[in-house]
Formats: C-alpha cells, sequence, structure tokens
C-alpha cells in the first residue's frame, strides 16, 4: 500500500517527542501499531522515549534509520522550522498535530511542501490512521475497524464519531485523514480524494467537512470527476453569521462559507449529505449496493 507515493508501512519519527504531548502520544502510537523508529529533540539526543532513540536532527534519524515520515508535536512559533528541516532532510510525508501555527508560517510550509513535492497534513489536524498499520497523529485507535471506507474531515471530533458509527455499523475504513481545521490546510480535501479515487482498496469516502472557507465547494467539483461514491456530511448548518463554530476556518464571512451552498455543491455533485454522523453508515450501505 502507498498513501501519497510512500509506501505502508511507514518508517515515522516524531518531533518534540520528549515533551509532555509527544511522549504520551508516542506511547498511544505505538500501541496502536504504529511504525515508529525514532524521535527528534534538539539538545535530548542520546535519550529514549518508550524504547526509541532520540537524535537531535532529523537528518540523522534519516540517515541512520532511514526515516520517511514525521509527526510534529512541538510548539506553534517552532513548526515551521521543524517542517523545513524534516523537508531538507528528505521526508516528504509530514503531519502537524500542533494548533495555533501562525498562518504566515502555515502559507510558507504549504509553499515549500509544493516546491519539495513533499505531503503535510495540517496543522491543527489530528492526522492519519490506517488499521492495520497505525497512525500518525492523535486518532483514537479504538474505534477503528479494517475494512473499505476511506474517511476525510476537517473536525477531529466529528470524523472519530464518523469513524465510531461506521464501525459499529461493520463498515471497517481503509485510512481516515484529518486535514484540520485551521483557515490554512496544508493539504485540501481534493489531494485526499484523488488517493482514495486512485487506492484498489477504497470502495467509497465519507466526507466530513463543516462551515467556512471553500474547502467543500472545491471538493464538490473534484468529486464529479469520481467513480467511487462518496457521501458527506456539513456541521455547523445552525451557527450565525459571524459565529466561529469550534475551528479558526469554520467561520461564516460576508455571505460566504455557509452550510447552504456547501450542501448544494456537494449534492449537485451526486454527494449524499446526512444531518449527522449516525445517518452516513446507511447512507454509504446504499451507495455501495
Amino acid at each position: 500500500m502507498k498513501l501519497f507515493g510512500i509506501d505502508y508501512p511507514l518508517r515515522g519519527i516524531v518531533q518534540g517527542i520528549t515533551g509532555t504531548v509527544g511522549s504520551k502520544q508516542t506511547k498511544w502510537m505505538l500501541e496502536a501499531g504504529s511504525n515508529l523508529v525514532a524521535g527528534v529533540t534538539p539538545g535530548k539526543q542520546g535519550r529514549t522515549v518508550e524504547g526509541l532513540p532520540v537524535y537531535d536532527r532529523v537528518g540523522d534519524a534519516v540517515e541512520k534509520l532511514d526515516a520517511n515520515a514525521t509527526v510534529i508535536f512541538v510548539p506553534p512559533p517552532f513548526v515551521y522550522g521543524a517542517a523545513c528541516e524534516a523537508m531538507d532532510a528528505g521526508i516528504r510525508f509530514i503531519v502537524i498535530v500542533t494548533e495555533f501555527v501562525p498562518v504566515r508560517d502555515a502559507l510558507e510550509i504549504r509553499e515549500r511542501a509544493r516546491q519539495m513535492d513533499a505531503t503535510v497534513i495540517g496543522p491543527n489536524c489530528p492526522g492519519v490512521f490506517v488499521p492495520g498499520h497505525g497512525k500518525l497523529g492523535i486518532m483514537p485507535a479504538n474505534i477503528f475497524a479494517a475494512g473499505a471506507i476511506g474517511v476525510v474531515g476537517r473536525s477531529a471530533t466529528l470524523s472519530y464519531e464518523v469513524v465510531g458509527n461506521l464501525s459499529a455499523a461493520g463498515l471497517g475504513q481503509r485510512a481516515a485523514i484529518g486535514i484540520g481545521g485551521d483557515p490554512v490546510a496544508c493539504t485540501g480535501f481534493v489531494p485526499v480524494l484523488e488517493w482514495f479515487e486512485r487506492d484498489p482498496g477504497t470502495r467509497a469516502v465519507a466526507l466530513i467537512g463543516e462551515i467556512g472557507g471553500y474547502a467543500e465547494e472545491q471538493a464538490a467539483a473534484f468529486i464529479k470527476t469520481m467513480t467511487k461514491p462518496v457521501v458527506g456530511l456539513i456541521a455547523g448548518r445552525s451557527a450565525p453569521p459571524g459565529k466561529r463554530f469550534g475551528h479558526a476556518g469554520a467561520i461564516i464571512r460576508a455571505g460566504s462559507g455557509g452550510p447552504e451552498a456547501k450542501v448544494k455543491a456537494l449534492e449537485n455533485a451526486g454527494v449524499q449529505v446526512g444531518v449527522s454522523p449516525a445517518a452516513l453508515p446507511g447512507m454509504l450501505r446504499n451507495v455501495l449496493e
């Protein structure tokens, strides 16, 4: 299996592994079956965390252990440097969990990733979970089951609800990817949908959107070209204009980003749009049949 051109299982590292969040999440990623090979924290080389060696530089982990993916748990002011260091070391799959990354930094990371042909998921995202292979990020392992449904969403908790409902209904997942809820996402819906469309193990896709921005409308334009069925959910239908709904990017501004346009765009693309996470398993069964 290849995810965005990277062979699974990934050989992942954790940037910020010695911090409170990084060390705890490393433990849970390993328990979920993730193939982590090292951690990186400047000045902490020689330590171990959960049995993983810690290096000062990403380049050392790449050179010594052939690392090819990273998950970043460093504070917001240091995310740009951490992401650039990873790309400069040759890593082409990066998950940024950190919230409150400055918008300019996110824009520059996205442009640098485009220039270097790297995939960056996030910032402010739950990461990636592939049942049978583990995760890079913070998604809870106990809600997943292996299967053929692709899941992509902006909201972490709503994505978890959808996954939990799918698993309870016997609809396992091929992969779940949380692109993040910030105004600037380094990878939007469309590249993830492109991957699900190409992936022979994916039979259908659940897309979880929310108010704010134009990501869902862009997704709808691509979905019109897809051969695999897609069902959707748009959160925040009751949010009044000007009220931010959970995420920094989930706000209706000057008449744009409202739920009606998103639902209409998706339905015009042939997507069945549900009113709650509980509705999606039944909708998926319908489109698969």
